[in-house]
């Protein structure tokens, strides 16, 4: 066949490599049992699935790169800083051997730890790297906090609406959520103070900065407000921060005015470096982090310690922050674009958000999200319906829009005729 022998042994150790064929020594290859052929029509989310707190995300994360995705949490690929990822991973293609295979310390990479105490620092919050835990993501964040706080049957307060995954999150966990309304200025103080009487909750988790999904900033005097309330109750508050690098005008922060005496801050970089790098970090009290560092060593061992180099490298990068500054100015013009296309067609923004990449939407009278967001998935566009957000159930009419995956015409073309159908 006028191949040479390199390029035979090279086929048959890449066959093996991917379990097609085995080696048998002395004896030759040997082609491995029939493997089932891959079905087409398996491929993709169903359907059919409930609309419940994972919906959102089981069609965002398993359809197809063709379909359009306005209900999902992330910002597009064209929109990341691919030239500084590219840049670290060829970096790290140069590292020691220990970069590559060892395993990370129990509190993890000191460096970007001490970075982020500096960035925490202009934040307001006095946290030194000692106080600082790295986990594998945000959720994984929050979940080391739940096993450590939380028992079966615990009460948690929620922000309704809130993330959808907190509440798939803590149902996880065996314990009751309670949704307190929230408003432009952060949660409604009345309410939550009668929920903290009737409830006596353990925890209170929520955004800081631009608030996920309706893109609302917490207001100094509410912050002050809900700390009174959390201390007289011995109310923990988990303060997600996974947003900040979006804010325009830096909102006040909970831990911040606490000194981290009952709020724990965590963040993650998913959502402005990449989702692919998964890295978070817990920042909380002394001896907090301690019993935390042992639930992270029981649970996943040690973490990684590429995705760490990689997110340091990309984040004192001088690119990084003009990077940031064009993304802002983006989702600024597609926040006021979206808006008004959206109320062309009688969607009406609950309000326009300063900053981040959320619309929090009512539906014309008479529609409801769910049967909207199913038809539309049936020609190719994501939503995220109110209701997956609502502890209460009571944002039946609303959707959240993502503004910069709104860019394709497709997405108010497919709105339009289901609206009117």
């Amino acid at each position: 066949m006028q191949v040479s022998v390199s390029t035979v042994v090279e086929a048959y150790e890449r066959l093996a490599a991917e379990g097609v064929i085995a080696s048998r020594p002395g004896s030759g290859f040997y082609v491995l049992g029939s493997i089932a052929p891959l079905t087409l029509t398996e491929i993709g989310p169903k359907l059919d699935r409930d609309v419940d707190p994972l919906w959102v995300s089981r069609q965002s994360l398993e359809t197809a790169a063709s379909v359009l995705k306005p209900g999902c949490g992330w910002l597009p690929a064209a929109w990341m800083y691919e030239a500084g990822m590219r840049r670290a991973l060829r970096a790290l293609a140069r590292a020691d051997a220990l970069e590559l295979a060892e395993y990370a310390t129990p509190l993890g990479h000191p460096a970007l730890r001490q970075f982020l105490s500096r960035r925490l620092a202009g934040a307001g919050i006095e946290a030194p790297a000692e106080q600082i835990m790295l986990t594998e993501s945000g959720t994984q964040a929050i979940d080391l906090i739940c096993r450590f706080l939380l028992e079966p049957g615990d009460t948690v307060l929620v922000d309704d609406p809130c993330y959808f995954n907190f509440h798939a999150l803590l149902k996880a966990h065996r314990v009751q959520a309670v949704g307190v309304p929230y408003t432009p200025n952060g949660p409604d103080v009345e309410m939550f103070g009668a929920a903290l009487q009737q409830h006596s909750p353990r925890l209170y988790i929520t955004n800081s900065g631009i608030h996920n999904p309706t893109g609302a900033t917490l207001s100094p005097v509410v912050a002050h407000r809900l700390l009174k309330l959390a201390d007289s109750c011995d109310l923990v508050i988990v303060e997600d921060d996974i947003f900040a690098d979006f804010e325009i005008h830096p909102a006040p922060r909970l831990a911040a005015f606490d000194g981290l005496s009952r709020v724990i801050h965590i963040g993650s970089f998913s959502k402005t470096v990449s989702a692919s790098l998964r890295c978070g970090y817990i920042c909380a009290r002394a001896d907090w982090i301690e019993s935390l560092v042992d639930l992270k060593i029981a649970t996943a061992f040690g973490g990684g310690r590429l995705a760490a180099d990689a997110v340091l490298m990309i984040l004192t990068d001088g690119g990084y922050r003009k990077h940031m500054e064009t993304v802002r100015l983006r989702l600024a013009d597609e926040m006021v674009r979206v808006a008004a296309r959206l109320e062309a067609l009688g969607i009406k923004p609950w309000l326009l958000p300063q900053a981040g990449m959320f619309l929090w939407c009512r539906l014309p009278e008479g529609k409801k999200a769910a049967a909207v967001a199913r038809s539309c998935l049936k020609e190719g566009v994501v939503l995220a319906p109110g209701n997956v957000f609502s502890q209460s159930s009571s944002a039946g009419d609303f959707l959240r829009l993502n503004v910069a995956q709104c860019t394709d015409d497709r997405v108010f073309d497919v709105l339009a005729r289901v609206l009117a159908a």
